[in-house]
């Protein structure tokens, strides 16, 4: 090699660079949402694919192998797994609020189960995907070329449906990281609704006033959402674009033979793990650090979840529910941080 064509360099200024280089292109073509259409750029181009494809609502299933090769191909500089459980995620109905892959065979549980792999599950767009697509052959949005310029890509989706704020995204980049709750569709539009019907005086509409639209966060597991004098309430969460939002599971007591009585549970909080749950109590009844429970097992079915703790007759059950919701998930937290790629730059939003 001759060593003139050899330069000098810095090691402390190259890596700082190159480590600036690696955040920046983590924050922007990875791990954070675009506040325009709320998908991440694999969330994209897998609808994308899907829909030039011809893979649509309204026609049969494919097979999921098939499609992750069409994102690959065409659009995806990564590993084939990234593509599937991006996939599979959007096909999951406990893990976002309006699924956006109607997907067909085994694609987890809550409880922790994997998808199926790529080769036996099938998937097409959803009705809602499906509004998040259209008119994109209508010169609606811009596009760019893909990683190997051979073909071109939507920059963004044209979004019929406000989807960062009904399906919400989680997402850690380097230095950063977003949590946004998913809500419910209907209050959402009434909220763009009350905008729109005030639309000269946009910019003075406050969260409060939002606020009488969205109520909260709709999370699509259920449960509840605890509001207390501990904690920030919802409107200064929403207004700082981050906070804690306290959740409890759903519920109820009934009454067995002999005075005894049992606690069922029909709802867990968000992402909270129901195998991981049974085996915790499990675990606290077994080494007596929670007396008075006889008997402890997962009924759920198609028809939805329901854990049943059989109480024995001596059993306080207001006391055994309030150590439940202290030492296991029943009771957890959802940190929200409303972070999102506006004009190309990470921004914290309201």
């Amino acid at each position: 090699m001759d060593s003139t064509s050899i330069k000098k360099v810095s090691i402390n200024s190259e890596m700082q660079q190159a480590y600036l280089d690696y955040a920046m292109s983590v924050i922007v073509a990875r791990a954070l949402p675009d506040a325009r259409d709320g998908l991440k750029p694999v969330q994209r181009r897998i609808l994308y694919a899907m829909y030039d494809m011809g893979v649509r609502a309204d026609g049969p299933h494919k097979k999921s192998a098939r499609v992750v090769g069409e994102v690959l191909g065409k659009y995806h500089p990564h590993g084939d797994s990234a593509v599937y459980d991006a996939m599979a995620r959007m096909a999951q109905d406990f893990s976002v609020r309006y699924m956006l892959v109607d997907g067909q065979g085994n694609f987890g549980s809550i409880d922790g189960d994997p998808p199926a792999a790529m080769r036996y599950t099938e998937v097409r767009l959803s009705n809602p995907a499906m509004e998040i697509l259209k008119q994109l052959d209508m010169d609606t949005v811009d596009f760019t070329d893909n990683f190997d310029g051979t073909l071109e890509e939507p920059l963004i989706l044209p979004s019929a449906i406000p989807n960062m704020l009904v399906n919400g995204a989680t997402g850690i980049a380097v230095g950063m990281a977003t949590n946004i709750p998913p809500h419910n569709l209907s209050e959402v539009v009434d909220a763009l609704v009350m905008m729109l019907e005030n639309w000269e005086k946009v910019e003075d509409i406050t969260v409060e006033e939002l606020m009488r639209y969205i109520k909260g966060p709709d999370f699509p597991t259920g449960a509840l959402i605890i509001q207390d004098d501990n904690s920030d309430n919802l409107a200064q969460i929403y207004g700082a674009g981050n906070g804690l939002v306290q959740m409890r599971a759903r519920v109820h007591l009934e009454e067995m033979s002999r005075g005894r009585n049992r606690i069922v549970v029909s709802e867990l909080p968000y992402l909270v793990n129901k195998s991981s749950l049974i085996e915790r109590i499990a675990e606290l009844t077994r080494d007596g650090s929670l007396e008075g429970i006889s008997d402890l097992r997962d009924e759920s079915d198609r028809q939805g979840m329901r854990i049943v703790i059989d109480l024995a007759k001596t059993a306080d059950p207001e006391k055994i529910l309030t150590a439940l919701y202290k030492r296991t998930s029943m009771h957890s937290t959802f940190g929200i941080n409303i972070l999102a790629l506006v004009d190309g730059s990470p921004h914290k939003l309201t």
